[in-house]
């Protein structure tokens, strides 16, 4: 089969030819018809982010296909069905503290560099091989449609956020670092989950934009400007009371005196949950007041991706209404422009902008 591999770092994608995946049991090969692009993509494939990966690797995470083939312990996935290849791989010998590895991307840590010796390969290329419980259904689709499906990965990642802090209805949420992809994207999924307001902060007054006109007075923007008490203090003001929940999805580019100026912001007995890079390029640690934290009863949840159950409820919001993929701007590449693709991706980060591989 046909497959983008990167063989080192820094160097481009090599676009060749490959052996089929070879079906295990308890796998899955699925052919795939969409892959999504991260706007970080080339800050992996040069080495900038120091990503754990075993090279040379078939590059790519996540994707969106239909099941070619099940192993024998598969008891619903037929051939045919559309899924989503969530690149979440978990290990099965640890039920307490899995070692995690995003499939086709990173290995995380020393012991998902275990699994990722096994399920090595990512989505770009014609097939992919994963565990058998990581081939998910969507429900039908249209094909030319499995482009625009990636962006569930977009919602997904804050959804497991929003999971872990219990959101309820009617609260209000902040997202801290609301102009990039997932930080749009969790915009989208608050609202969906019935939160009366979000608070949606950014550098990007022109994004920032973006974002309010698509969603309307139940989101109210701040733009960051650096001082750290000033900014809170905006924060406060827009909200149309306490703050509930706070996301923080910040890059790796932004400061732990942004996160600090978001967490403070939330209501005693609130939570907060740190999904975002702040910290892989070094810089000072996040440093939260203890007495405040305790006195006040916060809860602060670190979340890595999503349990395996969001993909099905998300796909289900999709399907009812509650989330629409009408936001995205799709431009689509095929395999043989794979490192054109990685550079649009990169140019093109905004909300909703969303780079797909469609081999």
């Amino acid at each position: 089969m046909k497959a983008a591999v990167l063989k080192s770092l820094g160097s481009p994608l090599a676009i060749e030819a490959v052996p089929d995946p070879v079906l295990g049991t308890g796998e899955v090969i699925v052919d795939v018809a969409a892959s999504g692009v991260l706007a970080y993509a080339n800050e992996v494939l040069s080495g900038a982010r120091n990503y754990l990966l075993e090279l040379p690797i078939v590059f790519g995470a996540g994707c969106v296909g239909r099941v070619r083939a099940t192993g024998p312990d598969a008891t619903r996935l037929r051939p045919g069905d559309w899924v989503f290849c969530d690149p979440t791989v978990r290990s099965r010998d640890n039920a307490l503290a899995p070692d995690i590895m995003l499939q086709g991307l990173t290995g995380g840590s020393e012991g998902g560099l275990k699994l990722q010796k096994y399920f090595h390969d990512g989505s770009w290329a014609e097939r992919l091989r994963l565990p058998t419980e990581n081939a998910i259904p969507i429900g039908t689709i249209d094909a030319r449609d499995a482009g625009r499906w990636c962006g569930l990965g977009k919602f997904l990642v804050p959804f497991g956020g929003f999971l872990a802090a219990k959101l309820q209805p009617g609260e209000t949420v902040l997202v801290n670092g609301a102009t990039g992809s997932f930080g749009s994207g969790a915009v989208a999924v608050a609202l969906a989950m019935g939160a009366q307001c979000v608070i949606a902060t950014g550098r990007n007054e022109k994004a920032l934009a973006d974002v309010a006109k698509r969603f309307g007075p139940r989101v109210r923007t701040v733009k960051m400007l650096g001082s750290e008490a000033d900014d809170r203090a905006r924060i406060m003001q827009a909200a149309p009371g306490a703050i509930d929940c706070v996301l923080d999805i910040l890059p790796p580019a932004a400061s732990a005196v942004q996160v600090r100026t978001a967490v403070l912001a939330v209501r005693p007995y609130g939570r907060a949950v740190l999904m975002g890079g702040v910290g892989m390029q070094g810089g000072a640690g996040l440093e939260l007041p203890y007495p405040w934290m305790m006195r006040n009863c916060i809860t602060l949840h670190g979340q890595w991706m999503y349990p395996p159950h969001a993909v099905t409820l998300m796909a289900g919001l999709i399907h009812s209404g509650q989330v629409t993929l009408d936001h995205f701007d799709v431009t689509a590449f095929d395999l043989d422009h794979a490192n054109e693709a990685v550079a649009h991706a990169a140019a093109k980060s905004g909300p909703f902008s969303l780079t797909v591989i469609e081999p």
